[in-house]
């Protein structure tokens, strides 16, 4: 299957790019988190026509893991959903955030799909952005930071590997449910851009090089910040409690929220 992974693309009269993030599907269970899915479709439903481009930055499911042969069973419809724009000629960009950073070939090989696994510098209808889950960056975050040696050390997850998928998945799922962001605390609310670490992490990275956008999702607020006169920081929030998503249309960056 042919790959688009085009960092420069042009934006059509009529069109828009569009970015979702933390849908997080399959938490707090498959049976939860379905009617969150059923919207999510409908979301994408409603923007194809519309859509130049779909990026998916992170966290779409709440636990994924590739075994060599097995992928975790569900999100039918969204998977397929996906495919058919792929199939259409949207391009979609996929970006793994913590909860579904072992992926390691399914969407590029079965969807057309490209996937990152880090943050990626995108030219989109003349505007630099950089794109990211967003999770490990910034001076804060220690404790993911941490974890994520552990996650990506491919010791861990040789061993991880071994574990039979009914056990593993059903284990990954049980601890991916126990994150912070799932459950709530005050580390989903805003505390003020100084203790923002991703806006930080921009602010930083601005010092080096221009960009006229930074887009990331991770902490589940919707957040539109002015870093400058020509530099805006966006967070995509969540599908779990706000349903928000950013559009772009060539000359502006905003969210937007789905009402079901």
């Amino acid at each position: 299957m042919v790959i688009q992974d085009n960092r420069h693309l042009e934006i059509p009269n009529g069109k828009k790019i569009f970015f979702a993030s933390d849908n997080h599907l399959g938490a707090p269970s498959q049976e939860a988190s379905f009617p969150r899915e059923q919207a999510f479709v409908q979301w994408l439903d409603s923007i194809e026509e519309e859509a130049a481009a779909l990026f998916l930055v992170g966290d779409l499911f709440d636990f994924w893991f590739e075994y060599q042969k097995v992928v975790p069973k569900g999100f039918t419809r969204t998977l397929g959903t996906l495919a058919r724009l792929a199939d259409r000629g949207v391009p979609v960009y996929y970006f793994v955030g913590n909860h579904d950073l072992w992926m390691n070939g399914y969407f590029e090989e079965e969807l057309g799909i490209p996937v990152f696994h880090s943050p990626q510098e995108f030219n989109l209808g003349g505007r630099r952005f950089l794109i990211g889950h967003g999770d490990g960056l910034g001076p804060g975050d220690k404790g993911f930071k941490r974890m994520k040696k552990v996650f990506t050390n491919p010791l861990a997850k040789w061993l991880f590997r071994w574990l039979h998928p009914d056990l593993g998945v059903r284990l990954g799922q049980y601890f991916s449910v126990k994150n912070r962001l799932i459950s709530g605390d005050e580390q989903t609310r805003f505390l003020g851009e100084e203790n923002e670490w991703l806006v930080q992490y921009a602010k930083r990275k601005l010092s080096e090089k221009h960009y006229d956008f930074f887009v990331f999702g991770h902490r589940h607020l919707p957040l539109e910040i002015k870093l400058g006169p020509h530099s805006d920081y966006i967070n995509l929030g969540d599908w779990i409690k706000y349903f928000s998503y950013g559009v772009f249309d060539g000359k502006t960056m905003h969210l937007e929220y789905f009402k079901k």
